[in-house]
Order: C-alpha cells, then sequence, then structure tokens
C-alpha cells in the first residue's frame, strides 16, 4: 500500500514541485505499539491510551492491506466501528486515519479525504498525530484541486504548532497558494523554506526552486526569475536552465549577458536544439559577430538540426552577406529563393550580384524576381536590370529597363539620373568610336 501511496504523491503537482510525502498512518509496521504514543503530547490536552483489543483489531487490517486484502481490510475496520460507542476518542481518530490511508491507496480520494476530516474532528488525541493527519489532509486537497482547502488545513496546522514550522510545510502551503493564484502569499512561504534550509546547511531540492521561479513569473518580477535561473545553473546545471536563462536576460535588455550565457551553454555542448541554434545566430548577427552565426547556422541546417525553410536560410544568406561573404551568401540566397513564392528574394539577390559585379547573374536574378512578381519595390529591380546592362555595355536595353523604372515614384528620380548618365555615356562611346572610325579611314 505504502509504495502505491509513494507513486500517487510523485504526480502531485503539474508543475513537477514534489511534496513531502504524506503522513504515513500510524497504525503501520511492525510497531504499532510504539506509534500509539503521541511523539510529542502537550499538557493542555488529556490523551486516553490505545486499548489492546483496539489495537489487535487494527492490527489485523493492517496485516490484510499489506497482503493486498483490501476488501478484507475495510470489512475489519467496518467492524471495528460498529463499536464506535465504546472507544475512546483516540481510538476513533485512529480507526479514521487508518481509513483515510486505505481509501487513498485504493484512489478512493474523495474517501480519503472525509476519514481524515473525520480523524481530526476528536478533540482528545495528541496533537502531533493530529498534525500527521492534517498534513496528510492538506496534500490531498490539494491534490484534488481544493486549494482554499488545503490552505485552511495549513493553518489549522500551524495553530498546533509550537516552535518554528518545518521548510517542507511551507512548500506545500506555497504550492496551495500558488495554485489558488495567491501568488504573494505563495513567494513568502517558498523564500522562508529555502531560506530557513539553507540556513541549516542543507540543499534545497531543485524542484523548490522551479517553483519560486514560477510564482515570480506570475508576480512578472523578471529580476527575480533571473536571479533563481542562476542559481539553478550554479547548481543543477542543465541545459533548459541555461536557455531559460539566457532568454531572461534578453527580455531584462541585457543582451550582453543574454549572448554570454548562449556561448558559455554553445561550449558545454547544451545548444542543440534548432530553435536555440537560431537563437544563438540571431544574436551573434544583433552583436555584429555574423560570420560565427551563419557558420552556426549553416552546419545546422547541413546536419539537420535546423529546418532548412525559407525563414532560416534567408536570414543565413543575411548573415553571409553582413559578414561579407558574398561568395557564401548568394548560394543561399538562391536557394531561399527558390523557397519563395513572390520575387522579393530573387530581387534582393539581383543587388547582391550587382554590387559584386556579377552583371549576368544580376540580370537573371532581376527577371525572375519580375516574373514571379509580388514585389513590393518592382522600380528598384528595373533599376538594377538598367545598371547591369550599362555595364555589360548594352546601352540601349539600359535605357529601356530604366524607362520602366521610371514609371515607379520610388524610383523615378534615380532612374533619371541614370538615364541622363547613361545617354551620355553612350553618346561619349559612339563618338568615340565614330572618331576612332574616322581616322582608320
Amino acid at each position: 500500500m505504502m509504495s502505491k501511496v509513494s507513486h500517487v504523491v510523485r504526480s502531485l503537482l503539474t508543475l513537477g514541485v514534489a511534496a513531502a510525502v504524506l503522513t504515513a498512518p500510524v497504525v503501520i509496521g511492525s510497531s504499532i505499539a510504539e506509534a500509539a504514543e503521541p511523539a510529542k503530547v502537550y499538557k493542555t490536552r488529556k490523551v486516553p491510551t490505545l486499548r489492546a483489543k483496539v489495537y489487535d483489531q487494527l492490527a489485523r487490517a493492517q496485516e490484510m492491506a499489506d497482503a493486498g486484502k483490501v476488501p478484507e481490510a475495510l470489512a475489519v475496520l467496518d467492524e471495528v466501528k460498529d463499536k464506535a460507542g465504546s472507544m475512546n476518542d483516540y481510538e476513533l481518530a485512529m480507526l479514521y486515519n487508518f481509513y483515510g490511508f486505505t481509501y487513498y491507496g485504493q484512489e478512493q480520494m474523495a474517501d480519503a479525504i472525509a476519514a481524515f476530516k473525520q480523524a481530526v474532528s476528536y478533540d482528545n488525541i495528541p496533537e502531533s498525530f493530529e498534525q500527521g493527519i492534517l498534513m496528510s489532509l492538506a496534500q490531498l486537497q490539494l491534490m484534488q484541486g481544493d486549494f482554499d482547502g488545503s490552505i485552511a488545513t495549513l493553518e489549522q496546522w500551524d495553530s498546533l504548532q509550537q516552535g518554528e514550522t518545518p521548510a517542507k510545510n511551507r512548500i506545500v502551503k506555497a504550492q496551495a497558494y500558488y495554485q489558488a493564484k495567491q501568488y504573494a502569499k505563495a513567494a513568502e512561504q517558498i523564500e522562508q523554506a529555502i531560506a530557513q534550509t539553507e540556513g541549516e546547511g542543507y540543499a534545497v531540492s531543485e524542484n523548490w526552486f522551479v517553483l519560486q521561479r514560477a510564482i515570480y513569473f506570475e508576480l512578472k518580477q523578471p529580476e527575480k526569475v533571473k536571479d533563481v535561473l542562476v542559481k539553478m545553473v550554479q547548481l543543477f546545471d542543465k541545459p533548459e536552465y541555461w536557455m531559460q536563462l539566457a532568454g531572461m536576460y534578453g527580455e531584462l535588455g541585457q543582451e550582453k549577458m543574454q549572448l554570454a550565457t548562449m556561448e558559455s551553454a554553445r561550449q558545454k555542448g547544451y545548444v542543440t536544439k534548432g530553435d536555440d541554434i537560431y537563437n544563438l545566430a540571431q544574436l551573434y548577427y544583433y552583436h555584429r559577430i555574423p560570420y560565427k552565426g551563419a557558420e552556426l547556422l549553416e552546419q545546422a541546417i547541413k546536419a539537420g538540426k535546423v529546418e532548412k525553410n525559407l525563414k532560416h536560410m534567408t536570414f543565413l544568406a543575411q548573415s553571409w552577406q553582413l559578414a561579407k561573404e558574398i561568395d557564401k551568401a548568394v548560394p543561399a540566397m538562391m536557394a531561399a529563393s527558390e523557397l519563395a513564392n513572390d520575387g522579393e528574394l530573387d530581387a534582393q539577390l539581383a543587388q547582391i550580384l550587382l554590387n559584386a559585379d556579377r552583371n549576368k547573374e544580376a540580370i537573371a536574378a532581376a527577371e525572375r524576381a519580375l516574373e514571379k512578381g509580388n514585389l513590393s519595390k518592382p522600380g528598384t529591380t528595373y533599376l538594377v536590370l538598367g545598371m547591369a546592362y550599362f555595364n555589360l555595355g548594352e546601352y540601349n536595353t539600359a535605357l529601356n529597363q530604366l524607362a520602366e523604372a521610371e514609371k515607379h515614384k520610388a524610383s523615378e528620380r534615380m532612374a533619371v539620373q541614370w538615364g541622363k548618365y547613361v545617354r551620355a555615356e553612350k553618346q561619349r562611346v559612339e563618338s568615340q568610336q565614330d572618331l576612332s572610325a574616322s581616322v582608320g579611314n
């Protein structure tokens, strides 16, 4: 039965924050007589003893439950309950506490909660025993989504406590407050629990930091989220925490720290997911280290870690272009343009090729751009054609393309200027040719 209890507790919260294990039933194990004595009895209560005849019946039910004979164990408990009129408060509380754990082991949560509530309804029971039942009840209520009920039960536990509240109890309360969306109160509990544990020289559970991070996130306190993640990186060194820390630095506008964190993660071999690789490449680009980003992204695309899609190939081309690696930018841009439905990338490629004095390739790219259409600035593409043809000495064709560019307002002025220049150059060349011809004659 206890293995069942442990299994269910491990999945207590969707957050993944493990609660303290439910307090075991007092009537369990080989030393039931010892368990019958309270660990701490305050003088304010007069506690009756657990009589041998009741103990024998509870022990018999325990043996049956341990053997997997749950219906038989419940039947024995029912027999004991039939004699409730002759039982004292302590015996009745023990009976219902055992009912609670038996139901819990069978995942009959509503019955378990009802049994635990009945167990703590009796006055003359050891306070430490009552606290154990209350903690079990609070965690069950938390599991079942009764967050306010769980908080109220934990407050009842606190009212019985003499001395400092254990850190694990504060964690359960922090979980309850978190689920109830009372984030400020949750933060107070988790902070006290962590400080208390660290102050005692013990290691803080990883899941406690996970909960604290989530609470600060809900409170919209990114600086505190970052601080928690710094601790998590230092203590647990997991890839996801490095990525989350980098993301928080980005949210806080601390781009240099964001890049440094991502770079450290890359050196540790943690930047392996496609999105993370792409994000790091973007950071390199933003910080004017385009070659490193382009190299990283290109290798990832070739390895299949990053999808070869329009967005990634376009950014790769832009990175190579910024790095002034035109020979690498061109094939990347061509690959991107093949994935595009419009001619925008071909138009950009045409400009790159023109600037590289690769005029014939520039003309081919510009013509593809115009053929695909849907250009934001078609006049600019005609300008590129005009310039490329001019560079090749094809002045009439250049003028025709520039005439088309003049039809578009965005490129009209430049097209007119270039038209004047091309005509003047055409006239100069023709005059030179005429002079050479006359001298030859």
